[in-house]
């Protein structure tokens, strides 16, 4: 294990059978990075070929991305039997993002990163929108409720 990785303990997150759908055919990966106290999020971005790292605090961590790109080789090997060269892949720190202004919204920053960026749209809130998310997303999650 290094530095805390291990993919034998999390290869079997991700089947198809699972998922319902073959992981490796997504343009993007969105992972929720959590540390101690703080969510940030890590994109696996196969379309562009990069490693990508977006933090509402503009946090910087080279040992995420290190460890993303060595997750989604081992992934790759894992699911297809297919070696992939990610040698030349990009690791970028996204900096143009909002920031967050307090101690509690970073999780809600981390969802609506994943949100907008899901769906090609330009990262164009702020901190003053988080109660509205906050209360949207709640709304959201109670409508899928069990009956």
């Amino acid at each position: 294990m290094e530095n805390g990785y291990n993919y034998r303990a999390i290869k079997r997150w991700n089947s198809q059978w699972k998922l319902g759908y073959c992981l490796l055919d997504c343009d993007k990966i969105f992972v929720p990075i959590h540390k101690d106290i703080h969510w940030c999020l890590a994109v696996i971005n196969k379309k562009d070929q990069k490693f990508q790292y977006l933090d509402s605090l503009k946090g910087r961590d080279h040992n995420v991305l290190r460890a993303l790109a060595k997750y989604f080789a081992e992934e790759v090997k894992d699911k297809s039997g297919k070696d992939i060269d990610i040698s030349s892949w990009e690791q970028e720190f996204i900096d143009d993002l909002p920031a967050q202004e307090n101690g509690f919204d970073c999780g809600m920053f981390m969802l609506k990163y994943i949100d907008f960026y899901s769906r090609g749209l330009s990262i164009c809130f702020e901190q003053e929108h988080m109660p509205y998310f906050r209360l949207r997303t709640a709304k959201e999650i109670l409508k899928l409720k069990a009956d």
